[in-house]
């Protein structure tokens, strides 16, 4: 349900529209190039989170201050990047709450609340990590697997369509990906026995363009790398945000554990396409290539982390490259086009594989698979990052990205586990090891992969990375400090005590000819700026 519009609010967008103008679908592709719009989750197609604003410096961040503070009004944690335009910020929390929030003060516009059923199969929390905008148009994947659009002055629905049956396992939690006239979703619901799909909706109407199945049908290609009765129930989720390169119009997008996740003497195989980055036709879903990160993962290592665009100049001649700083540890440089392997290299200690053999595949050391008396294996299963958002400076060719140095015993049941479709099926457990539990913010150099530097944390944090033009990184650590960052040296210059945890990532926008730079704590989405 949508809570009631206020005239005053009313008379605010009317103030707000003409000062911004309001043609958004024309400025997708120009993504960041406009520095008063954040159009897409991660800022533009290519998922660099690099602003080339600059009002914000080194010389003057200790002179930021917090500009004002939205409070959600319910427990988090708040793990969405908000979408920016027009001066107003669309925003979305818990239990699939949205909001429109005037970003000169931080005053709601209007909020929309959704009646959930209960018994949803989530796996971890309630949380969901943003939206994305079309023209009169807000979209939201929700917790019940249904797509819902939103009109952006109002809040009122225009559409709610099911993406999938709930009672299957499914629930959606991504920032949806606008191209052109069509809204890309993924799925959640990789430990419940589900079988993961990439979907395309018409961003008019809601209906469904097109499917990727993750997991193959019985013969199709790839198909051989399952036990057959696995095929329908295979896992693959595609929970996080992927990114689109319009000139060779690919989607390119994680996909998740196979499902279950840390016995593997039940799938035998490499378990196509999960752990896995997918370069989709954008018109058709028609898969051109795929690069498996982790072939038959026992270690539940998705590899739902944002994939980065840019053009490298490798070997004396420019290269178009997709990035990932994989949560198996290793950092990957691939062909855009093709999918060939560039180079890889950890960017945290692993005790599973260190190289990356001339078949592209990890050359797995001994005695790493998960056992009934727990085998230790670094990183632990939340990986050496995660849904954390990296970024990526061009100019300074340096890869930012939230780096977890944990470790974990891996444990397979005793017994077989006991399939139903929408319960979740673990086939084992993981026990953290406390003592070796440390995180980082690091900077990569993507040519070699070698780490340029890297600011330390007690413990692994969960917030996102931004750059900016001006040679800043913003982040935060793991005990609530939100920081700026020298981005050639790794120096703090700066930070503020949110005296919360942070599991999101920070944005920047112009409003009025200054710059903020906004993050959600845990329950709280705060702006900072220069003074005026």
């Amino acid at each position: 349900m949508v809570k009631p519009f206020p005239v005053r609010e009313i008379l605010i967008l009317a103030l707000l529209i003409p000062l911004f103008g309001c043609q958004v679908e024309e400025k997708l592709e120009t993504g960041l190039a406009e520095p008063q719009r954040w159009l897409i989750y991660s800022g533009d197609y290519t998922g660099r989170r690099h602003s080339p604003l600059k009002q914000i410096t080194p010389s003057n961040i200790e002179m930021l201050r917090p500009e004002w503070t939205f409070d959600a009004g319910e427990k988090g944690p708040l793990e969405a990047t908000p979408i920016v335009s027009d001066g107003v910020l669309f925003f979305s929390g818990m239990s699939n709450t949205a909001w429109a929030i005037d970003g000169r003060t931080g005053k709601e516009i209007w909020r929309y609340d959704r009646v959930l059923p209960k018994g949803l199969p989530l796996c971890c929390n309630a949380s969901n990590r943003g939206l994305a905008l079309r023209g009169d148009r807000v979209f939201m994947a929700t917790l019940d697997a249904h797509l819902v659009a939103l009109h952006r002055k109002t809040g009122a629905v225009l559409f709610d369509v099911a993406i999938d049956d709930r009672q299957q396992g499914y629930s959606a939690s991504a920032a949806p990906l606008v191209i052109r006239d069509m809204v890309i979703v993924g799925i959640s619901g990789g430990e419940f026995s589900s079988r993961g799909f990439l979907d395309a909706y018409d961003a008019l109407t809601g209906a469904r363009k097109w499917r990727f199945w993750t997991v193959p049908g019985p013969g199709e290609r790839g198909s051989e790398t399952w036990p057959d009765e696995l095929l329908s129930r295979g896992g693959g989720a595609t929970w996080l945000t992927g990114t689109y390169d319009p000139e060779l119009n690919l989607i390119y997008w994680g996909t998740g554990n196979p499902s279950p996740p840390f016995d593997g003497s039940l799938r035998k195989g490499d378990n196509l396409y999960t752990s896995s980055i997918l370069a989709l036709e954008a018109d058709t879903g028609r898969l051109r290539w795929h690069y498996q990160f982790t072939p038959h993962d026992v270690h539940d290592w998705d590899a739902n982390q944002i994939p980065v665009l840019a053009d490298l100049k490798i070997g004396g001649r420019t290269r178009a490259v997709v990035m990932v700083a994989n949560r198996n540890g290793f950092f990957y440089v691939l062909d855009r086009a093709t999918g060939a392997l560039i180079l890889s290299k950890p960017f945290i200690t692993t005790t599973w594989a260190n190289t990356i053999g001339t078949d592209q595949r990890p050359i797995l050391l001994p005695n790493q698979q998960p056992s009934v008396d727990g085998t230790l294996t670094c990183p632990d299963d939340h990986g050496g990052t995660n849904f954390m958002s990296p970024s990526f400076d061009p100019v300074r060719n340096l890869f930012f990205v939230t780096a977890r140095e944990t470790c974990s015993r891996f444990f397979t049941q005793a017994s077989s586990p006991v399939f139903k479709v929408g319960s979740r099926a673990m086939g084992g457990r993981v026990q953290g090891i406390a003592q070796m539990r440390s995180g980082a913010v690091r900077a990569i150099d993507p040519l070699t992969g070698d780490i340029k530097w890297s600011l330390a944390y007690r413990r692994p944090g969960w917030a996102g990375v931004l750059s900016t033009a001006s040679g800043l990184v913003f982040t935060a650590d793991d005990r609530g400090k939100f920081m700026a960052i020298e981005s050639e040296t790794g120096r703090e210059l700066w930070h503020h005590e949110m005296d919360q945890n942070m599991r999101a990532a920070p944005l920047t926008y112009m409003i009025r000819n200054r710059q903020h730079v906004t993050i959600a704590s845990y329950s709280r989405l705060t702006a900072f700026a220069l003074p005026n």
